[in-house]
């Protein structure tokens, strides 16, 4: 049989890092066997669904490039056939009206509480043949085995056994109808025919009920793999301020996908001591069943690191095309290449690649002032202006002929490298920070750097 997996997601809100970890799981899982990976967005809250939300989740998909095979389900579009099984259990007595009400669920639960029991609801109307009370609409609660074990064959945590008793005769249609989500999800991953499930074990508790579900219905369970969650580097649940944030946040700080997928990929599961992946590879090696037991955590400056090689690894063209989002345009920039090379290793993110960018294609708009003060002494003035006609007198054109310029200025002035070197940077960039002078200034050329040295000795020259 082929592998069919799918991702299923609630559009009440954006889609998370954890949420794409586990889509990137199954898309794996389900190209690596050369399978079929669905999309279903889980719906059936009418009241907290969210268009954006919808939309913002189609957008990180597209993003990441996790490409989904066959067309989305929604199962807001499937309640008709969501009766159907329902009036199908209840023909074959398999689930039952219940007529109790809330108030007297919660005189149950109280009552069992008091005696030390766990609350659970008492089938009280499992094999109820009375008179329905008046004006109470019934929910649907299905009869759930009262005897024997249910047991999970977790991919990844193993042999579960729970008591048949632990599982009450739980709700699969609300009192107005709705189905519920443990029901919902169960008949769409046989009718899908998902044949392994990878989630969060946070819906371990739900697995049982399922179990259930598949058992009445006659339909074959898939594989269950559930996945340990993500916390932070102190060991706690991952939070938005750590990293638990829309996907296409991530997008808008400067993050490359592939260097996402490959940060989300190591968390949980590994192949020796391999840290960086391709798309390619991921899918040649990853096995769900290598997933790790143990929760994993979330390390920003690993994202940070992978994130600088992949941008180090970018053809230019397709990084000229990705800085237009952060404001640098340098397709019609002359010196393109050499701007990159100047800046990709200085930037570990979009945004701080197009600050570093800005720096040699902008004239400082201001001067770092501690930059300013570390950097322009008595004598500053004096040899920027020996060094801005050295450079006219000889018109250097290399990154090798303003080096040498340099260099013959600190000998012939018997001074530090520091000493003309400082101030330089300022009076071009603004700062302390940025690229090699020498490559700064064979980009620039000889007018446009007399030009920001003139304009630095202009704003800065009197304050010293």
């Amino acid at each position: 049989m082929s592998v069919v997996t799918r991702f299923a997601p609630s559009p009440t809100g954006y889609l998370h890092i954890g949420g794409l970890r586990t889509a990137l799981f199954s898309w794996l899982t389900a190209r690596h066997h050369g399978g079929t990976f669905r999309l279903r967005i889980e719906d059936t809250d009418l009241s907290r669904n969210s268009e954006e939300a919808m939309a913002a989740i189609l957008r990180a998909f597209d993003w990441v490039g996790l490409s989904y095979d066959g067309e989305v389900v929604y199962q807001s579009q499937r309640f008709d056939l969501y009766r159907e099984y329902i009036d199908r259990l209840l023909e074959e007595d398999k689930a039952y009206r219940c007529y109790m009400t809330r108030e007297e669920l919660d005189a149950l639960r109280e009552a069992q509480i008091a005696r030390g029991e766990r609350p659970r609801y008492d089938s009280r109307y499992r094999d109820f043949t009375g008179t329905p009370p008046a004006g109470v609409n019934p929910v649907i609660r299905i009869k759930a085995p009262q005897e024997g074990t249910i047991v999970i064959d977790d991919g990844i945590k193993g042999r579960i056994e729970i008591a048949a008793e632990e599982v009450d005769d739980f709700i699969i249609a609300r009192s107005d109808g709705t189905p519920t989500y443990n029901f919902v999800v169960a008949i769409d991953d046989a009718l899908m025919e998902i044949t392994d499930v990878i989630r969060g074990d946070d819906h371990l508790y739900n697995t049982p009920k399922q179990l259930v579900i598949y058992g009445a219905l006659g339909f074959t369970p898939p594989r269950f793999y559930h996945v340990a969650m993500i916390n932070n580097e102190q060991g706690k649940k991952l939070s938005k301020r750590d990293g638990a944030t829309d996907v296409m946040e991530y997008k808008a700080r400067g993050f490359l996908p592939e260097a996402l997928l490959n940060f989300l990929v190591r968390l949980g599961w590994s192949h020796g001591d391999q840290e960086i992946f391709s798309l390619e590879e991921m899918i040649e090696l990853f096995d769900p069943r290598d997933i790790n037991k143990s929760a994993s955590s979330y390390n920003l400056d690993k994202l940070l690191w992978l994130n600088a090689h992949y941008i180090k690894a970018k053809p230019d063209a397709e990084l000229i095309e990705l800085l237009k989002d952060f404001g640098v345009d340098l397709s019609d920039h002359p010196k393109a290449s050499a701007i990159l090379a100047a800046t990709r290793e200085r930037g570990k993110t979009l945004v701080e690649l197009a600050g570093q960018i800005r720096l040699i294609t902008e004239v400082p708009a201001a001067y770092d002032e501690k930059a300013v003060k570390k950097a322009f002494k008595e004598d500053t003035v004096e040899l920027l202006k020996d060094f801005s006609f050295r450079l006219y007198k000889n018109q250097p054109e290399s990154q090798e002929d303003f080096h040498v310029e340099m260099q013959r200025l600190v000998e012939e002035r018997e001074i530090g490298f520091g000493k003309i070197g400082m101030p330089l940077r300022v009076s071009l960039l603004g700062s302390m920070t940025g690229a090699g002078m020498d490559e700064v200034m064979a980009i620039l050329g000889v007018d446009e750097t007399i030009a920001r040295i003139e304009r630095a000795i202009g704003e800065l020259g009197v304050r010293n």
